[in-house]
């Protein structure tokens, strides 16, 4: 008899509806056979299936069992496959009715004993599902608040084999899983860090709120134990709240790397991203034999965090030129391109030299002039060209880092940058971008207009600093941005003065 049910691949961060066909014959030697591109994984369900099947009580048949993951030029991989497998052997075998399972896609892992046990991808799933307006989506009971958060499906959590087999029967009644939206972004908004732990260090902070405010990267330049990986963590928590088409992006993508939490439903929190320094090129971006997501797409909507920034090879920092620029990472195969979003704000931590001491009143440099020439050419022109802020960041002295007041909450940093960031989103309703930092010739022509006495101020620093084209480029974005912050249309000459500021590597402070 031959039996059918629905089930899903993933492919990139997107579900792919697979058609599960098993055939069952008595006729000849018992066999299990499974194609349609499934990988090693899929095809060791035979025996995840088989001691499920027995080990609840019902009989495994003795036959020729075929079954066929359509459409067949789609790579399968994983174990999701197990439980559609299980329900059309038992479906052939007329143990459930086949109206009984039609309009519902199945997915989840078998064990040997018959629990159902948690996979990647649910979201993806149930959006999928959605898109093709089925009945439902059976999951394992751990994914079904994840997949909850899509409106417009009904979503069923099981916990074993013989509960769904119950559920297909009649026998059980089951109520959707539902999800509060709203209680569920409020519940996982939570930040561990905040602005107010630390001390000193107001004019670095002053320019990160800018960064934030306009979406712009970073550089930090500083001393060892000077404060930017502590600073760095807290940028998160003083960004725009995530919005719920961000968070489920988001979401996303971490759903399908198996990362989320188990029954976190949503991560409404952005992301935070800090890879070791001796990753590939391929962990950056991501890629394989089967392209998965690299740092830059788990980053997605949040910050990408890169600590001692001339220690990455150059072939990584290099490939990070391309999702900068364009939010997205495109992996091309021989078989197939994957896109994965990857809209980041970039922020990276150095050392002015390679024993991080000089220029430092406290310690005496031991580096080189060569030494230190080849060190900050470890870092191309074209990665710094995307980078709007250089801020240096000194050793915190004893006076700052005793004293009992706390530093400005992150609540109130986020509520300007919010504010600043509601004037830009406005701004460029039209033109398909949300910050400062993305602004193209065309809106830094229309935006970015000066007054006689900034023209004077920026001019002068063009002639005396030996600013680049790049620089001028950056500092009118940068302005803009402080502009916003004051709720200012006019860019004047105490914004173009403090944007100069950040711009330490082409001022020669260094």
């Amino acid at each position: 008899m031959l039996s059918k049910t629905l089930s899903a691949a993933l492919i990139g961060i997107d579900a792919h509806t697979i058609e599960v066909e098993v055939d069952i014959t008595s006729r000849g030697l018992p066999y299990f056979s499974t194609v349609g591109l499934p990988d090693t994984a899929v095809k060791e369900s035979k025996e995840r299936v088989r001691a499920a099947l027995k080990n609840t009580g019902f009989n495994f048949p003795l036959k020729q069992i075929t079954v066929n993951l359509a459409p067949a030029d789609i790579k399968k991989e994983g174990s999701a496959f197990d439980l559609p497998i299980a329900i059309g052997i038992t479906v052939a075998e007329g143990i459930l009715e086949p109206k009984a399972v039609e309009g519902f896609m199945i997915s989840g892992e078998l064990s040997l004993d018959g629990r159902i046990k948690p996979i990647k991808g649910a979201l993806s799933m149930a959006i999928k599902a959605k898109d093709d307006r089925l009945k439902g989506l059976v999951l394992p009971i751990e994914n079904a608040r994840e997949a909850a958060v899509v409106n417009g499906i009904n979503v069923y959590g099981f916990g074993s084999l013989p509960e769904l087999i119950e559920f297909f029967r009649g026998a059980a009644a089951l109520h959707p899983t539902v999800i509060n939206i709203g209680s569920a972004m409020e519940e996982n908004s939570f930040y561990q860090d905040d602005f107010s732990d630390v001390k000193g260090q107001e004019h670095v902070k002053r320019a990160i709120e800018v960064a934030a405010a306009g979406g712009h990267n970073v550089l930090m330049i500083g001393p060892p134990g000077s404060g930017k990986t502590m600073l760095a963590r807290r940028i998160p928590t003083i960004l725009p709240d995530m919005t719920f088409e961000e968070a489920l992006q988001t979401t996303r993508v971490h759903s399908i790397m198996g990362l989320l939490k188990s029954n976190q439903p949503l991560l409404a929190t952005r992301p935070f991203r800090s890879p070791h320094h001796t990753l590939s090129d391929v962990a950056m971006v991501g890629g394989g034999q089967i392209p998965k997501p690299g740092e830059v797409s788990l980053a997605h909507n949040g910050i990408l965090f890169l600590d001692e920034l001339p220690e990455f090879k150059r072939n990584v920092l290099e490939v990070l030129r391309q999702p900068i620029e364009d939010s997205f990472v495109t992996i091309s195969r021989a078989v197939s391109s994957i896109t994965y979003p990857a809209s980041i704000m970039l922020v990276c931590a150095m050392n002015p030299c390679p024993c991080g001491y000089i220029g430092d009143s406290r310690h005496q440099c031991t580096c080189s002039p060569s030494q230190i020439h080849r060190y900050r050419q470890k870092v191309s022109g074209p990665l710094l060209d995307r980078i709007d802020i250089h801020v240096e960041v000194p050793a915190v002295p004893y006076k700052e880092l005793s004293k009992d007041l706390s530093g400005e909450p992150s609540k109130d940093i986020r509520s300007r940058v919010q504010n600043a960031r509601r004037t830009q989103v406005e701004r460029f309703k039209k033109d398909g971008i949300y910050s400062n930092a993305k602004m193209r010739s065309k809106h830094i022509k229309k935006y970015c207009a000066l007054k006689s006495d900034a023209q004077g101020i920026l001019e002068t620093a063009m002639h005396k600093l030996g600013l680049s084209a790049r620089a001028y480029t950056r500092i009118l974005k940068v302005s803009r941005t402080i502009a916003d912050l004051e709720s200012s249309e006019d860019i004047s000459a105490h914004h173009i003065s403090e944007a100069i500021q950040y711009r330490t590597l082409d001022r020669g402070v260094f």
